[in-house]
């Protein structure tokens, strides 16, 4: 019994050390990425057991690692480079997209961490052509509050240092709703009860007024400047962003003629 038992240990460590050489298998020069069959090797494991082992890029995950996996086979990440400058948008005058990119320098290996996005895209409007002529501020939004906040705002601009004496007269435009979300009807605040009158179908009056109008072009950003009836503009509710929707102008007066609960301005 001891000359046997002397010979299976005597047998086990010549097993452990041809492992340890590479001489009874292993990972040298067997690496594969992803999981495969194919890829297998025979001696140790890295659990501790002997027979078929794996080389694969997915034999950690299944346990059955042959014992030099890890320095034959190191885990290498993938590597990217910055990201590039963003891009102008797609197209002038109207929302669109515009994105940046960046590259792999090194793909990863051996079950090693997958590569990150490598493009992002964020919106963007440009307000000019490629031949320098202004555009796009029709799908700017129309930030409109209560005409009330017009009587308070002429009252403080007496003082303001915006006030002139040739102060703009302003202008109002009249618009057909055609759509708004439900939290126009929840709003139950005190200062922002009036988006509880925007309505479906109404036709509103919204005034253009200093210093909501710009010093240059005397307009109001949102006021629909050139755009025809059938077009679809859109507006918000300063006070709750979610209070928004879209309208189609109807035309451009010298003053607003709307009832109170219709009446707005852009701020």
């Amino acid at each position: 019994m001891g000359g046997a038992a002397l010979s299976g240990a005597l047998w086990l460590g010549l097993l452990w050390a041809g492992a340890g050489t590479g001489a009874g298998g292993g990972c040298s020069e067997r690496c594969c990425e992803g999981r495969d069959a194919a890829c297998v090797s025979s001696g140790w494991r890295e659990d501790g057991g002997y027979g078929s082992c794996y080389c694969d890029g997915g034999c950690r995950r299944a346990g059955d690692c042959c014992h030099d996996h890890c320095q034959a086979c190191p885990a290498l990440p993938c590597v990217v480079g910055e990201w590039s400058h963003w891009s102008g948008c797609a197209e002038q005058c109207k929302p669109n997209l515009r994105l940046r990119r960046r590259y792999i320098q090194q793909e990863p290996k051996n079950g090693g961490e997958p590569c990150p996005a490598l493009e992002e895209k964020a919106g963007c409007l440009e307000y000019l052509t490629h031949q320098g002529q202004e555009c796009g501020h029709e799908h700017v939004p129309a930030f409109i509050t209560t005409s009330e906040y017009g009587k308070e705002r002429k009252r403080r601009a007496a003082s303001s240092s915006w006030s002139s004496d040739k102060e703009e007269a302003g202008y109002c435009v009249e618009f057909k709703t055609e759509s708004l979300s439900h939290y126009c009807a929840l709003e139950n605040r005190p200062y922002a009860r009036w988006m509880q009158y925007l309505r479906e179908g109404h036709t509103v009056c919204v005034a253009c007024q200093p210093p909501a109008m710009n010093t240059d072009t005397h307009r109001c950003s949102g006021d629909g400047h050139n755009a025809d009836g059938g077009k679809i503009l859109r507006w918000e509710a300063v006070g709750n962003s979610r209070c928004q929707g879209t309208w189609k102008k109807i035309r451009q007066l010298e003053q607003c003629s709307c009832p109170l609960v219709h009446s707005f301005i852009f701020t």
